[in-house]
C-alpha cells in the first residue's frame, strides 16, 4: 500500500514540474500522515476535518494531501521523507511513535517545518502540539460515577505511555469522587486502531460486569458492543453517537482545525516558529459532543459545571489526595499535580485494576 503511494506522488511530482504552472509552484504543500485511515471514524477522521479546514481557509493557497494506514517506525520515516522530498513545506506527523522518525527527517530537510502530535521532542524545525485529553476523562469519570449501576467500569486502552495513562487515572479519580467503591477494568489492546481487537476487548469487559465502556482507541467498535449489550458507553475523539444511538452518553471530541489553519498561516506570512501547545478545552482542541437524551438533567448540570470550571482554572483533575494502587500517596490534599508529572505517568491510581505493560 505505501509503495504504490510512493509512485503516486512522485508520478503527481513529476507531472506538476512538467507543468511547470506557476499558480501551483505558488501554492503552499501541506502533508499530513496517519496512523490509522481516515474512516476510523476517531484520531485520524479528526486530524483529517483539520486538513479540510486548512483548504477552506486558503483557497487557492495552500495544497494538501495525506497518507494514511501509516505504521509507527521505518515506513513513518519513509513516509514523512517522500513528502518532504515532494515539495511540502508543511508537514503534520499525527501519532506518538513517529516522534522519532519526524526529527531524523526534520533534520535533513532544514527548510520544510514539521508539527509533531503528541510528542515531546522538538527542534528548530519542529514543533510539538497536543490536548489535554485528561481534561474529558475527568468530565466522563464524573458522569460514570452518577450513572453505572454495578461500579465496574471497562476501559479499552490503546499504548502504555503516559498520554494513556493519565486518561484512565483523571477518569478514575472523578469516577471515585461519585462512587467511592467503583473500579475500572483495563484492557489492552496495544494498538490504536484495530476494531477486532477493541470489540474483543470490550466483550471481555462486558462480561466482567461492566456496564459502562470508555475507549481510548480509535474505532466505533466499543461503543457498538456496549450498544449491542445494553451497556452504556463515551465515544472517543469524534462524535460516535451515530454507531450507538441507545449506548452512547457523550463523545471526548478532538478538534485539530483552528491550531492546523493558525499554523499554516504562519508558514504562509513566515512567521512559523518551534515551540509546544498543550491544549484543553479553553483552547477548543479539547471538546465534548452533545449530551445524549438518556442523560439524566443533574448529571449533565453536573458535567458541565466541572467542564467550566476547568476552562476557568477552578478545577483540575488531578487534585490531592491521590494514591496509587498500592495505597502510597502520590500528591498530598490541597496539591495538584504539575504538567511535568502529567506527561510522565507510569502508574496507576487506586480503584485500577490492571496493570501497566512494561
Amino acid at each position: 500500500m505505501i509503495k504504490r503511494l510512493f509512485k503516486l506522488a512522485a508520478a503527481v511530482s513529476a507531472v506538476a514540474l512538467l507543468a511547470g504552472g506557476a499558480v501551483a509552484q505558488d501554492k503552499l504543500k501541506v502533508g499530513f500522515v496517519y496512523v490509522g485511515p481516515v474512516s476510523d471514524h476517531g484520531w485520524s477522521y479528526e486530524h483529517d476535518q483539520g486538513r479540510k479546514a486548512i483548504e477552506k481557509a486558503f483557497p487557492g493557497k495552500v495544497e494538501t494531501s495525506f497518507v494514511e494506514n501509516v505504521p509507527e517506525g521505518a515506513d513513518a520515516e519513509r513516509v514523512i521523507a517522500q513528502l518532504a522530498q515532494t515539495g511540502h513545506g508543511l508537514i503534520f506527523t499525527t501519532s506518538f511513535g513517529y516522534m522519532n522518525p519526524t526529527l531524523k527527517v526534520a533534520e535533513r530537510f532544514p527548510k520544510v517545518k514539521f508539527e509533531h502530535a503528541t510528542g515531546y521532542k522538538q527542534s528548530a524545525n519542529v514543533a510539538t502540539y497536543a490536548g489535554r485529553f485528561y481534561e474529558g476523562r475527568h468530565i466522563a469519570g464524573l458522569m460514570a460515577g452518577k450513572m453505572t449501576k454495578s461500579g465496574i467500569i471497562g476501559y479499552v486502552a490503546s499504548i502504555p505511555i503516559p498520554e494513556v495513562v493519565s486518561g484512565v487515572n483523571a477518569f478514575t479519580l472523578a469516577l471515585r469522587s461519585q462512587r467511592p467503591d467503583a473500579q475500572v477494568k483495563v484492557v489492552w489492546v496495544n494498538s490504536w486502531y484495530d476494531p477486532g481487537k477493541e470489540a474483543a476487548a470490550a466483550k471481555a469487559l462486558l462480561d466482567q460486569g461492566a456496564d459502562i465502556i470508555v475507549q481510548h482507541t480509535d474505532s466505533p467498535a466499543p461503543v457498538q458492543q456496549a450498544e449491542q449489550r445494553g451497556a452504556l458507553a463515551f465515544g472517543q475523539a469524534s462524535d460516535m453517537s451515530r454507531f450507538g444511538a441507545k449506548a452512547h452518553l457523550v463523545s471526548l471530541m478532538d478538534d485539530w482545525s483552528e491550531y492546523y489553519v493558525a499554523r499554516t498561516k504562519a508558514v504562509l506570512d513566515n512567521s512559523w516558529k518551534s515551540g509546544d501547545v498543550w491544549g484543553g478545552f479553553d483552547s477548543g482542541m479539547v471538546k465534548l459532543s452533545a449530551y445524549s437524551a438518556i442523560v439524566p438533567k443533574d448529571v449533565v448540570e453536573l458535567a458541565e459545571t466541572a467542564r467550566k470550571e476547568i476552562m476557568a482554572k477552578k478545577r483540575h483533575a488531578f487534585a490531592g489526595p491521590i494514591k496509587d494502587q498500592s495505597g502510597k500517596e502520590v500528591l498530598a490534599a490541597g496539591k495538584t499535580l504539575e504538567d511535568k508529572d502529567i506527561l510522565s505517568m507510569n502508574y496507576f491510581v487506586e480503584g485500577v485494576q490492571g496493570q501497566i505493560p512494561k
